[in-house]
């Protein structure tokens, strides 16, 4: 009856005995690029939690230059993207692929050397910024090596994903597919592009910003929606709510969504054209957001319930009603007149963690905990630390957001006050800088408690379970 059944039993099902050679098949590579994305997550909420305790107490650390907020901001932004976000990503995306294509994962040896690359890149990077080796340039602050083996990895990922979807076993490719097949072939085509060393001065501006919002468009976005557009539906048990909504989510989403970023240097040295167009793309990204909200949720009226007990699905609807609420807000943030309040604010800094971490990094909590039972043959022990972690990290990243959102707002109201100094800017934001700490520890806390359950799960310790713990509670509510 429960969705989401006990993975360890076989029956002769041709479409359950494929599931099962599928996740065999892809087992190891998969737990790879989680176990080195669960330690990267690690790292970087240390990193983080360092960089916004540095704003409530200024000369903590700084006597070591590797530490000062300089170094330590983007060594945790590019942990947490390229790291944790990235990896965990790309196991997703290798885990869904081989389930929805019924067939056993393809050059599988190309993934054991993503994983690696990724991982020395990574590695390269962040002791480059650490050390002051640093592009100055955001989200490309790692040096051109470093950028390198980066980029050989997303090919390698790339490349045994589509093998593998040219082998499928089904005629139908369902929507998932569609978001994964398209990240997989424009991601690594705009990080070549970003990282060529052709730019400099405007122009170098207006790609960096290009490259920032697009990786968000097409790699950690349709990443997300694809998990979600999985997953709500396999935990529900009913198909997603209509065929030619997500055709023209996809569709609208892709037409639209790679014109944004440019609107993030309103007012600077641009063609006004190009940033009108910019614009204009991302308040038509209403079109694409309202078309995969209403799916969602009509897909998931008459189950909410099912929230009470499903991890996966708690995470997972969390994420996906955070990305209708970032996209609103990316909307509203790029018209002229919000721009003029929220542009070189902290509003900037809680958009952007709404959208990576409420919304992707929620989703693949969500992902994770519905996994790894299967590629490790073990149940998750100790269910009531799963909800810990949930309630820690949404409450964390909640307090996070709406901090940085007030916060934001008036710090911009007040730089645009001529009779205000300008150190009233800074004064005013003071409380709200203390609560991100405060969302900063209570996030880590969440981590770590995932990252103590995750471990159990790798080394298949803990309390052995025949089924998962929450398919009795949900016998219990739905008898």
């Amino acid at each position: 009856m429960n969705p989401e059944s006990n993975p360890l039993k076989i029956d002769e099902s041709p479409e359950l005995s494929a599931r099962v050679l599928s996740d065999i098949s892809v087992s190891r590579p998969v737990l790879a690029f989680f176990a080195f994305a669960v330690a990267w997550l690690l790292i970087g909420t240390v990193f983080g939690l360092t960089a916004s305790l540095k704003f409530n107490f200024p000369d903590w650390l700084g006597s070591f230059p590797a530490l000062t907020f300089g170094r330590v901001r983007p060594a945790h932004l590019n942990a947490i993207m390229y790291g944790w976000v990235s990896l965990a990503s790309a196991g997703c995306a290798i885990w869904l692929t081989v389930r929805l294509c019924q067939v056993e994962v393809r050059w599988r040896k190309l993934l054991y050397a993503s994983v690696l690359l990724w991982n020395l890149g990574l590695l390269y990077g962040t002791i480059s910024i650490l050390t002051g080796n640093n592009q100055g340039l955001e989200w490309l602050e790692f040096p051109r090596g470093a950028a390198i083996l980066i980029a050989v990895a997303f090919v390698c990922l790339s490349l045994s994903i589509l093998r593998t979807f040219h082998a499928r076993q089904v005629k139908h490719i369902y929507v998932s597919l569609w978001y994964i097949m398209a990240s997989v072939v424009w991601f690594p085509l705009l990080y070549v592009i970003a990282n060529l060393p052709f730019y400099s001065g405007v122009t170098q501006a207006a790609v960096n910003w290009w490259f920032a919002h697009n990786a968000i468009t097409v790699w950690f976005t349709p990443i997300g929606l694809a998990a979600a557009y999985y997953f709500i539906p396999k935990v529900v048990g009913r198909p997603i709510y209509s065929y030619y909504l997500s055709l023209l989510g996809f569709w609208s989403f892709a037409l639209f969504y790679n014109w944004n970023g440019i609107h993030h240097l309103v007012g600077g040295p641009l063609p006004t054209w190009l940033i009108s167009v910019s614009i204009v793309a991302s308040v038509l990204m209403f079109i694409p957001v309202i078309t995969v909200a209403i799916n969602h949720h009509l897909t998931t009226v008459g189950h909410f319930d099912k929230l009470r007990y499903s991890p996966t699905l708690r995470f997972v609807v969390f994420g996906a009603m955070c990305y209708t609420a970032v996209s609103f807000q990316g909307s509203i943030e790029a018209l002229r007149s919000f721009s003029e309040i929220s542009h070189f604010t902290h509003y900037t800094i809680g958009h952007a963690h709404l959208g990576m971490y409420a919304f992707v990094t929620m989703i693949l909590f969500g992902a994770i905990y519905y996994t790894m039972p299967r590629l490790t043959k073990w149940e998750w022990p100790y269910p009531v630390l799963i909800k810990y972690h949930f309630w820690l990290v949404a409450l964390g990243i909640g307090l996070y957001v709406g901090s940085m959102t007030i916060g934001g707002i008036l710090q911009g109201l007040y730089m645009n006050d001529a009779s205000r100094p300008f150190i009233s800017s800074v004064e005013v934001t003071q409380p709200y800088l203390l609560a991100r700490s405060l969302a900063g520890v209570l996030i880590l806390i969440g981590h770590l408690i995932f990252i103590y359950l995750f471990s159990l799960m790798i080394l298949r310790r803990g309390p052995e379970r025949k089924a998962p713990p929450w398919q009795e509670e949900a016998e219990v509510i739905f008898p």
